[in-house]
């Protein structure tokens, strides 16, 4: 379970950031995002919400980060991907600014987790 932690937590930065990076492109260029991206949101979320099941099941078996930040950096990364759902305003383009912005807030609280848990 320790190494699928450390696996999937890899995964969660590299997709996030491609989200951040990729929907930055869309607002520079004020282009509507392609049908993808939100696949991409979505997928990134999703391996985060993992993440913390993971991190859950490795604590049910004593089994502790060495720093106890480490806990707080995945849980406030688990709360900014979360937060566009439902504070996020209905138009479009302040709609992509806020799931840019908690991809670019996810990616760097889960490279911090990363860090403090290795």
């Amino acid at each position: 379970m320790d190494a699928l932690h450390s696996i999937n937590a890899l995964l969660v930065v590299v997709v996030n950031g491609v989200a951040f990076l990729l929907g930055l492109l869309y607002l520079w260029r004020h282009r509507e995002p392609h049908r993808a991206f939100a696949h991409l949101l979505a997928l990134g979320q999703t391996l985060l919400v993992a993440q913390v099941a993971f991190g859950l099941l490795l604590l049910s078996d004593d089994q502790r980060a060495p720093d106890r930040l480490h806990y707080l950096y995945g849980a406030l990364a688990l709360g900014a991907i979360l937060s566009p759902w439902l504070y996020a305003p209905r138009e479009g383009r302040r709609r992509l600014t806020w799931f840019v912005g908690a991809s670019a807030l996810a990616t760097a609280l889960a490279v911090r987790a990363y860090v403090s848990g290795t």
